[in-house]
């Protein structure tokens, strides 16, 4: 077994989007190679409404697929294909945008105002770029769940974990994405497909990540469990970690404890032609969609 070192970490910068959406956006927009499949990853958190009630409008989307994750509050979505529903606290949609299609999503607070969720955009290859759309709606409910003897709680959207399958499927990356809460002071591995990339994206409580060739933090023998790393060695909310080569990641959580997600997937490695939502192989490619939506041919007839 080998620990994956940590390539880097660097704190998730304000941005905005849609009609006025404040948010934190981790990486995108730059090198698509860095974290390939994966282009996007945004977190919209906020306790007051004006900084994200006018959503995101109406925008198309092609050749890429996109997945939203909702902790708190609810998001409306509706689409191009007559498609509309409500995400709630806890659920996943799995959105295939393939040959394209025009949706809107309209986060919505909960009773105290507050909203929180992630947006993570994944690539296709060019063989599935021109699929048909199609939605995967997830309620919370329906995620599965495990919890180990120390506690560390795991959230299982995709992939297999831990005798546990997540209940999106179909997707292209195969990708593994979980949402992993480690107790304060519990040093915890976990496995990742050698072949994957894969980051950890921190947004709660703090903790250290690093191979086992570099020092963990200094220990403190007061501190929780008497196991815990030095402070200034955390990472903490809003932190994203990108991991090199090998097939374990490490984690030692704070005194808060620590919870992120750990997502991963297999690399397409193919070229990248990209324009806002719109993420094709070549230019000539991309000129073909800004025409269809120029003369309203973007939506495809199904096949």
């Amino acid at each position: 077994m080998s620990i994956r070192p940590v390539l880097e970490t660097r704190k998730a910068r304000p941005t905005m989007e849609g009609a006025g959406v404040h948010l934190h956006r981790a990486f995108g927009f730059q090198d698509p190679t860095e974290l390939d499949p994966f282009l996007l990853f945004d977190d919209f958190r906020n306790d007051h409404p004006d900084f994200y009630r006018d959503g995101f409008p109406w925008h198309p989307h092609r050749g890429i697929e996109t997945i939203t994750y909702v902790l708190a509050g609810t998001v409306e979505h509706a689409d191009s294909l007559g498609n509309r529903g409500r995400l709630g606290a806890g659920s996943v949609q799995w959105m295939t945008a393939g040959s394209g299609i025009l949706h809107q999503e309209m986060p919505l607070g909960n009773k105290h105002g507050q909203m929180h969720g992630f947006q993570l955009w994944g690539n296709l290859p060019g063989a599935q770029k021109m699929t048909a759309p199609r939605y995967q709606d997830i309620a919370g409910a329906e995620i599965p769940e495990v919890t180990d003897d120390d506690g560390t709680h795991v959230r299982v959207i995709t992939g297999e974990f831990w005798g546990k399958k997540g209940p999106v499927d179909g997707i292209a990356a195969d990708p593994q994405y979980l949402d992993i809460t480690v107790p304060a002071g519990v040093k915890k591995t976990f496995r990742i497909d050698t072949y994957r990339r894969a980051f950890a994206y921190v947004f709660d409580g703090a903790g250290k990540f690093a191979d086992a060739s570099k020092p963990q933090g200094v220990l403190l023998e007061k501190e929780v469990r008497g196991r815990e790393v030095n402070i200034r060695d955390l990472s903490g909310d809003r932190t994203l970690i990108r991991f090199g080569t090998g097939d374990e990641v490490t984690v030692q959580a704070g005194p808060q404890g620590v919870r992120f997600l750990l997502i991963s997937g297999a690399p397409i490695e193919e070229p990248v032609a990209w324009h806002g939502p719109i993420v094709m192989n070549t230019q000539a490619e991309l000129q073909q969609a800004m025409r269809d939506l120029k003369n309203g041919t973007f939506i495809k007839p199904a096949h």
